[in-house]
């Protein structure tokens, strides 16, 4: 099976979907790995190392597509909103794509890859179950993007993180608040400890309180109803608005006391909710930060916008947009393991057998034979349910 690696054509993106280290593992179970000249070039994986490792250099994009069985991307038509759609004419029936599509957030895209015939798996929709973890690229970039969020904060604020005792006196730690404790938020607990910041950390769900506390952090408690704030796939549930203006009241005194608010809050599928309002913002001491890692999705602060740093009220806000992409050798090598199994758990005989019985698979493939078959894309887009046998219920 011919396994394809194409240059990632994002603005900006400097991941790439495989590195060599894993090459040999895929020629060990048969594939042959076919990368677009330079695809690895902007995370330092050069094409001479690619070939050292057992793969081939194909001249274009288009060589790629034409002769992979699967091809292999990070951000593909739909997470990929800018430049991605013009894979979709190099799409082929029967060819797999596995890459970060953003089906509940753009669930039209995966009827138009659909319609090429082409078989393609989701895989920010790995469901987080223990046997799904070493294939959970969502949780990996997540992690990515906690560390750097706190490194940005860090060289923003005006004050160092650490408590120091000096010959000039005393310094305080910054206060450091994070605001959502799922991968990415405890990445950033983490890391901010590290540097020495006075770490507190609030979630809607009660259930992270002790991972918070292990890593030293102080978990903020509100008097609030949070019974239904989890769902079984582990993500947190989307609130009614009575809750999320509550949850901002609480929120004011605790937020106006620190120095950096880092926000990673988002529903799958659903706008960010709006966690820290302008009003909040005004009640900062100047020269705070808030990162705000929800931007993409509409942000967890008003004021926020994706993709720029804002100064409102004498607070710096950074609409951080794809952080992982600024830690390109790591986060592609990171990526690069999680699809590797991924691919391996899919490959049977040296083909894609998907297996519908099985919830890894059930939960990632998006389209199989020119139809959208994921159960929650096809609800969002209003079509009816499938049947046992794969067709369209009427």
């Amino acid at each position: 099976m011919i396994i394809g690696v194409v240059k990632e054509s994002f603005p900006g993106e400097r991941r790439v979907a495989l590195v060599p280290a894993v090459i040999p593992a895929l020629v060990k179970a048969g594939g042959e790995v076919l990368v677009e000249s330079g695809a690895g070039a902007a995370a330092l994986y050069p094409d001479a190392v690619y070939v050292e490792k057992g793969a081939r250099i194909a001249a274009s994009r288009a060589e790629v597509f034409a002769e992979a069985e699967v091809v292999f991307q990070v951000l593909g038509y739909g997470a990929n909103d800018r430049t991605a759609r013009a894979d979709l004419a190099l799409l082929r029936p029967g060819q797999a794509l596995i890459a970060f599509l953003r089906p509940l957030g753009d669930p039209e895209t995966v009827k138009e890859i659909a319609a090429t015939g082409a078989t393609a798996f989701s895989i920010e929709l790995m469901p987080r179950i223990t046997r799904a973890q070493s294939m959970d690229a969502l949780s990996s970039m997540s992690t990515v993007a906690g560390f750097k969020a706190v490194l940005l904060a860090a060289l923003t604020l005006p004050r160092m993180f650490p408590m120091l005792t000096t010959a000039a006196g005393t310094i305080p730690p910054a206060r450091v608040l994070v605001v959502g404790a799922g991968v990415a938020g405890l990445q950033a607990i983490a890391t901010a400890r590290r540097l020495g910041g006075a770490v507190s950390a609030y979630d809607v769900r009660p259930a992270v309180k002790e991972h918070v506390q292990s890593l030293g952090a102080r978990f903020v408690e509100l008097p609030l109803e949070t019974a239904s704030a989890e769902d079984a796939r582990g993500y947190a549930r989307a609130q009614d608005e009575a809750f999320y203006r509550r949850q901002r009241e609480l929120m004011a005194r605790v937020v106006a006391e620190s120095d950096v608010v880092i926000t990673t809050a988002v529903v799958p599928g659903r706008k960010a909710p709006v966690l820290i309002t302008a009003e909040m913002v005004r009640g900062m001491v100047p020269g705070s930060v808030i990162v705000d890692l929800a931007a993409e999705r509409g942000g967890n602060c008003e004021l926020t916008r994706a993709e720029e740093t804002v100064v409102e009220h004498g607070v710096t806000i950074i609409g951080a947009v794809n952080l992982a992409s600024t830690v390109p050798y790591h986060a592609s090598q990171m990526y690069a393991k999680n699809i590797t199994a991924f691919f391996l758990h899919l490959a049977k005989a040296g083909a894609l057998e998907p297996n519908l019985e099985d919830e890894i698979t059930r939960e990632t493939l998006l389209t199989r034979g020119g139809e959208v078959v994921h159960p929650r894309v096809r609800e969002a887009l209003g079509l009816p349910a499938m049947t046992k046998a794969g067709a369209s219920a009427t």
